[in-house]
């Protein structure tokens, strides 16, 4: 859709031959866009550049979906906000066509607590409180979490998510095991640190979520190319 909508402020038609999501294999001809050379030429590169990143976005996603899967984890994969400022529209979208979550759009998708939002309120329930006040009903309310200790008492302050943030797979696992035998209704999410390499080590019974920020941080841009014809 970025593609297009660049395409269309310059009066050009653009044709795909293949659907959004499409597993390519180089070399293959994906789309056409026809207009004066003129128009052609002001839209390739910007038009390029987001089809590249959006698409290597979407492959990180799809790859890390894929890696999730094949443990027979059923939770989701998700991305973070560590987006390109700008760009988040187009980092986000990319993510949805590869499968992931997008975890909240923006801040107003859902309420996080992290570290310090807790210094700044001077403790974690009176961080977690003054959320659930801004949140209201309608908004859930996700606190990061370095501990147990803390865990639980984010989930005694009304937590709706505990993100267990930067633990270990041999310390995540048992951690979540013992804050849902508490409290069952909580959502886990892992994050911090996870790769696509290491990815399955997060997978388990206990864990809703497992976000990634290297899927907008780290994934490499596709390679596409617009090459000029005469009619």
């Amino acid at each position: 859709p970025f593609f297009d909508a660049i395409f269309t402020q310059l009066n050009c038609q653009v044709s795909w031959f293949l659907p959004e999501g499409s597993k390519l294999v180089p070399v293959v001809k994906v789309a056409e866009v026809k207009g004066p050379a003129h128009h052609l030429l002001l839209g390739e590169r910007v038009a390029l550049n987001t089809l590249a990143r959006c698409s290597g976005i979407a492959s990180a996603a799809a790859t890390a979906v894929e890696v999730a899967r094949s443990t027979g984890w059923t939770g989701h994969v998700a991305g973070t906000r560590k987006t390109t400022p700008g760009f988040r529209l187009v980092e986000k979208y990319g993510l949805q066509v590869g499968g992931a979550a997008c975890h909240r759009y923006d801040l107003g998708g859902m309420v996080m607590v992290k570290d310090n939002h807790v210094v700044a309120a001077g403790s974690m329930e009176r961080a977690v409180l003054k959320a659930r006040q801004a949140a209201g009903f309608s908004l859930k309310v996700e606190v990061e979490c370095s501990s147990l200790e803390e865990a639980f008492r984010a989930a005694e302050a009304g937590a709706d998510l505990v993100m267990l943030d930067n633990f270990k797979p041999e310390e995540l696992h048992p951690t979540a095991a013992t804050l849902k035998a508490r409290f069952p209704s909580v959502s886990v999410e892992a994050s911090g640190g996870v790769t696509l390499d290491n990815l399955t080590q997060f997978c388990g019974t206990h864990i809703d979520v497992i976000s990634l920020g290297m899927l907008t941080q780290a994934a490499p841009a596709l390679d596409f190319s617009l090459k000029l014809f005469a009619e």
